[in-house]
């Protein structure tokens, strides 16, 4: 029989506290391993898999330690373990989850285990600068707010929140096209151009006046993401609250399903399959870039890209960047981590567009070891919706903080005094196991 909380206590919440303990007990420490044998191995058969109750989105359970403010913070793990306890199940299963087996979204984390560092040693790094210019754009850090929707179900301010820490700390934002907030209220908290992500309907007029939206806010980058096909991303963990019926989940999202209801009702009416007429909708080619590359005088970027033979065509289609992207995990269970994929994507673009980089991003040493593999900038996701469910903007602004300072460590340990002396000379490939 499954462990049972006392009258009356939440079995969810009580169940976590547990295991949580148990994570950071002695007990583990007497020969049971981290996974499976002894009474945690016990507990994980019978509660979730080992890696459900020890892994954070990929990572070992590495100490995070309780807080109750953003600056006891010690990293950005600490708010992992805050936001699990605060957020309902299907809101933080919707946070942390992948697609499928989830294979990518451990690997996202495992692929920086082979990129070792090789530091320099007696370098003048007193002062380290982190600047740089991107699409027009200076920028004090190459981290950058990566687009990720729905917010408000992790804080009430959300996007707001984010917006306004981002102008505290002075970091490029790049705001979801399924943001719980208006465009034009997340600029004006934001206080200086975003950059807006686009998931552009097949539809023409549709695609015209959403970019049309994006440039009367003033937005000069359009972020055209290419890794979602349709409607059914197979989020298993996600799927198993199914929505439709849970009562906690109708709550929350009733309003929102009985829309969706209404015009699936209406497509069907008339002999269309909603989930196709979806579907077909944002299936695009490469002559759909064209048409919107020449229908904006905004930037173009391509969001999305895995392959180095995909990264040559955004060049000679004209795109102005790259993000190299696989969703977070989010999109297909391909297994491949983007700090993979990236060295044969730098050396096909070869410096003629400037390439971001998204996925799995937690240390500043990843960001340091995506730098030195050809990525200009890097684009953290998960980490500031931690923190934002934990504290909202302070959240978010001391996840950034902790980010800058551990790649302005990790820059002056390489003997990097700026971003543009980081190479791939800093770096090695280990084997793969």
């Amino acid at each position: 029989m499954p462990l049972r909380p006392p009258d009356g206590a939440n079995p969810v919440a009580s169940r976590r506290e547990f295991l949580r303990f148990l994570v950071g007990s002695p007990l583990l420490r007497l020969g049971t391993g981290l996974a499976g044998g002894g009474l945690l191995g016990a507990l994980a058969d019978r509660e979730a898999s080992a890696r459900d109750v020890l892994a954070l989105d990929g990572d070992p359970a590495i100490g995070s330690s309780p807080i109750d403010d953003p600056g006891d913070a010690v990293n950005v793990f600490d708010f992992r373990a805050l936001a699990e306890a605060k957020l309902p199940p299907g809101h933080w299963a919707f946070l942390s989850g992948g697609v499928e087996h989830e294979v990518t979204l451990r690997a996202n984390r495992t692929g920086f285990e082979r990129v070792q560092l090789r530091p320099r040693r007696l370098v003048d790094t007193r002062d380290v600068d982190t600047s740089l210019e991107l699409l027009g754009a200076k920028l004090s850090s190459p981290i950058v707010l990566a687009p990720c929707g729905s917010q408000q179900a992790f804080h009430p301010d959300a996007e707001l929140a984010v917006a306004r820490a981002a102008k505290a700390r002075d970091h490029l934002q790049i705001l979801s096209m399924g943001s719980s907030t208006g465009l034009e209220d997340v600029v004006r908290a934001r206080g200086a151009p975003i950059w807006a992500q686009l998931y552009a309907p097949r539809f023409w007029p549709a695609t015209r006046m959403l970019v049309d939206g994006f440039e009367e806010a003033g937005c000069p980058v359009c972020v055209l993401t290419v890794d979602i096909s349709g409607p059914n991303h197979n989020r298993d963990r996600l799927a198993h609250f199914r929505r439709g019926q849970n009562p906690a989940c109708r709550s929350c999202h009733g309003r929102v399903d009985t829309a969706i209801a209404i015009l699936a009702g209406a497509a069907r009416a008339v002999g269309v399959d909603p989930v196709e007429l979806v579907a077909d909708g944002i299936d695009l080619d490469w002559a759909f870039v064209d048409r919107l590359r020449d229908a904006t005088g905004m930037k173009l970027v391509v969001k999305g890209i895995l392959t180095h033979e995909d990264a040559a065509l955004c060049v000679e289609h004209g795109v102005d960047a790259i993000v190299v992207s696989n969703h977070g995990g989010r999109a297909e269970d391909v297994g491949l981590s983007t700090i993979e994929v990236l060295p044969e994507i730098a050396d096909v673009v070869d410096g003629r567009v400037p390439i971001l980089i998204d996925s799995g991003f937690r240390r500043g040493t990843d960001v340091f070891k995506a730098l030195a593999l050809g990525a200009d900038a890097v684009c953290i996701g998960r980490p500031y919706l931690w923190g934002l469910a934990s504290f909202g903007q302070a959240g978010v602004e001391a996840v950034l903080e902790i980010l800058q300072r551990e790649l302005v460590m990790t820059m002056k340990a390489m003997g990097t005094p700026a971003l543009d002396s980081i190479t791939r000379r800093h770096v090695r490939l280990a084997p793969a196991a």
